[in-house]
């Protein structure tokens, strides 16, 4: 059941937010937010059937029969939201709750699609509603950044899985596997460990395929020397981590030893330099700047990190255009990366909270060069 404590408190981050601006109601549909204010675990899926009215005084959630059930029984009969399954659009339930509010400033997320929006118009000029719908650009999303408590245990709980899975697929794997059966044993081994869903499409990228950064497992056959970079994450009540590990099949070479190494000081330079209040786009060129005098620049070209919660990427960010203060509170992925065509690619990725003072990763697993396949 959702911690009522929780989620009252991202209720009243939201609320002072409208009253800061002037909201008299905010309309929500994106589900990563309905799932953040609600705390209903397990609920959600990727169809946008419901739709959700805050106002100062009011909770309204709309849905369906398909989930009525289970949001009452996630929620509990004491939850201060007013759940319906009314057969009704929901454009004219949202303009019917604004008018019972007697809202005159209506916010609408800018997550909510056009025929959603131009619906809400409709229905209130038809009902006679006059109100105001200003759009809202991102400011849950930046509400959702700062985790509390509640999320950052539940993203532990996540890695642990994702570490524990680390440990077994590396005794697992062995020359003349495809990328395909190292995926799908490492997805096994989470679903069947803890994890109740993939944070995301396993990516399992051996040899030259590994200088892909975004490769797809597919059928290539392992080989005595390939490096294989994993990238992957379990999730728990909707939460999620993200790892990258890359290892070596037999012993690495001296190139590949040299520019792992490259890889790994990166990494740790840019984790040293993670406090409350950096800059995003700085914590990256950190990164850049010790790949760059090692003399791969032309080869880290993605950005270092993102933010990781209730979506896989989330605000803030560790890249070239993110200019922004890093909040305390804040989940991000730091994962410099080289990748040379037609050789091979190597990644190094944890995932950890920033704090005032430095960055704590619920990652587990070594920066080591790990051999496998002996």
């Amino acid at each position: 059941m959702a911690d009522a404590r929780s989620c009252a408190g991202r209720v009243e981050r939201l609320r002072s937010l409208m009253a800061d601006r002037g909201y008299d109601a905010v309309i929500l549909r994106n589900n990563p937010d309905l799932r953040w204010l609600t705390g209903a675990e397990r609920t959600f899926d990727d169809e946008v059937a419901h739709t959700a009215m805050v106002t100062a005084d009011n909770l309204w959630l709309h849905t369906d029969s398909r989930y009525y059930n289970t949001f009452r029984e996630r929620l509990g009969d004491d939850c201060p939201w007013v759940i319906d399954q009314d057969l009704v659009e929901p454009a004219r339930w949202a303009a019917e709750r604004a008018r019972d509010a007697h809202a005159r400033v209506v916010a609408v997320e800018d997550t909510c699609d056009l025929a959603f929006y131009d619906g809400f118009l409709a229905a209130c000029l038809s009902s006679g509603i006059a109100c105001l719908t200003p759009r809202m650009h991102g400011d849950i999303c930046d509400l959702r950044a700062v985790k509390d408590a509640e999320e950052i245990e539940l993203m532990r709980r996540a890695q642990e899985v994702t570490d524990a899975a680390f440990d077994h697929i590396c005794g697992f794997i062995r020359a003349g596997q495809t990328e395909q059966e190292i995926r799908v044993e490492l997805e096994n081994y989470m679903l069947s460990h803890g994890a109740d869903e993939l944070s995301f499409g396993t990516i399992i990228a051996a040899g030259p395929n590994g200088a892909n950064p975004h490769a797809q497992p597919g059928p290539y056959v392992v080989r005595e020397g390939d490096l294989i970079v994993m990238d992957y994450g379990a999730g728990f009540n909707d939460y999620h981590s993200d790892m990258t590990r890359t290892v070596c099949v037999g012993e690495p070479s001296d190139e590949q030893r040299a520019v792992y190494d490259v890889v790994r000081r990166a990494h740790e330079a840019c984790a040293a330099a993670v406090r409350a209040g950096v800059i995003g786009r700085d914590i990256h060129n950190v990164a850049v700047d010790v790949i760059t005098e090692a003399g791969y620049g032309d080869y880290f070209k993605h950005g270092l990190g993102h933010g990781v919660g209730l979506q896989i990427h989330e605000r803030p960010n560790f890249n070239r255009a993110w200019d922004r203060p890093v909040p305390a509170g804040s989940v991000v992925t730091i994962e410099p990366g080289i990748y040379l065509p037609g050789k091979f690619g190597i990644r190094l990725e944890d995932f950890g909270v920033v704090t005032e003072d430095g960055y704590e990763p619920f990652t587990r697993s070594t920066h080591d060069l790990v051999i496998v396949g002996h």
